[in-house]
């Protein structure tokens, strides 16, 4: 049996030299424990500075126009401010390096960020959606033509701080969360601009609390995508599109193992999946060698570098005896395995 601690590399790389063979445990390490740099908070600032700049002027114009349509949109960007605020104190919380009892750093304040977005988009949804019910039985005199122009402003305000943010790395839930506020206030700024129009030519009062019902409608689909998506991180959910029965069954079809178990697939953050398993080779396989193949496998096809395996030789008396989870068996087990490059089964 063997002992094998490996740590991945780039391909183009010469692998590390592996330590002597005791016990059958692999750990590939290949992967960084920072924050992308991708994540540029420039941008996030460029973007707080304008909705910040707009949103003190919309206050008082929803007021003096006594347009609820207005005051739900300068309430929707004073959470856009609030979410970017909070992308940006989440980024530097989560770039501390691991220490202490957080060994995988502070990673996940980035996803407890994004459910305390989708969280104030649920609650501000259901706030517009009384407010409107009331104003629909009784609708208040609106200024048409100072809503128009108003609205008309944030939208260009707003497209101007979406493209921004839309330059950072929205690979990341945080990143993601503020984007997608900017981006349903742009959507309620036209809503609220046709229905100020409706006001200043015709008259249509209701069309404001019609606007204002459209805002809270994309503040709900918004806030339930971001509290799904961060809840899938937070209950250590398989990662978006890898379906880990599959994963383990491709990975028990691979040369020399006879089965895989324990498969556990995660994410710390958003973009940092993990995984770990417990993999049997056949009793003369080179535990080695059925390690690098398959963290390859999971690197190229899957995207995961972070992975730890614990390999072992399938008649080692010491492995689990009450695997958790479904067991992954090969198809061929027992049977003649095809020898592919590392993955050699001789010695």
């Amino acid at each position: 049996m063997s002992d094998d601690h490996g740590h991945g590399h780039d391909p183009g790389q010469p692998p590390a030299q592996t330590q002597p063979q005791t016990q059958g445990r692999g750990h590939g390490h290949g992967h960084g424990h920072g924050v992308s740099g991708n994540a540029d908070k420039r941008y996030l600032t460029g973007a707080l500075a304008l909705i910040v700049g707009y949103m003190s002027v919309e206050v008082i114009i929803g007021v003096v126009a006594r347009s609820l349509a207005l005051i739900s949109d300068a309430a929707h960007m004073m959470t856009d401010a609030f979410a970017i605020v909070l992308a940006l104190v989440a980024m530097r919380i989560a770039a501390r390096p691991p220490r202490g009892g957080y060994t995988y750093g502070m990673r996940r304040a980035e996803i407890l960020s994004a459910q305390l977005n989708g969280l104030t988009l649920l609650l501000l949804a259901a706030y517009f959606v009384y407010e409107s019910v009331v104003r629909l039985l009784d609708p208040p005199s609106v200024n048409g033509q100072l809503v128009f122009w108003t609205s008309l402003a944030g939208i260009a305000v707003n497209v101007g701080a979406t493209w921004l943010i839309s330059k950072a790395n929205r690979s990341s839930l945080n990143v993601e969360g503020a984007f997608q506020h900017i981006l349903n206030d742009l959507y309620a700024f036209i809503a609220t601009t046709i229905a100020g129009l409706a006001i200043w030519l015709f008259g249509f009062d209701r069309a404001d609390v019609i606007a204002s019902l459209i805002v809270a409608a994309l503040m709900l689909k918004a806030g339930y995508g971001l509290l799904r998506d961060a809840g899938r991180v937070l209950m250590e959910a398989a990662p978006a599109g890898i379906d880990p029965s599959e994963l383990g069954t491709r990975l028990a079809e691979r040369p020399c193992v006879e089965e895989v178990h324990d498969l556990h697939v995660w994410e710390v953050s958003s973009d940092y999946p993990a995984l770990s398993a417990h993999v049997l080779v056949e009793p003369k396989g080179d535990c080695h060698a059925v390690r690098r193949d398959l963290q390859e496998l999971l690197r190229s096809s899957y995207g995961i570098t972070h992975t730890t395996l614990e390999v072992d030789h399938v008649d080692n008396e010491y492995h689990c005896e009450d695997p958790h989870g479904p067991r992954h068996v090969a198809a061929d087990a027992g049977g003649p395995h095809e020898h592919i490059g590392q993955a050699d089964c001789g010695h």
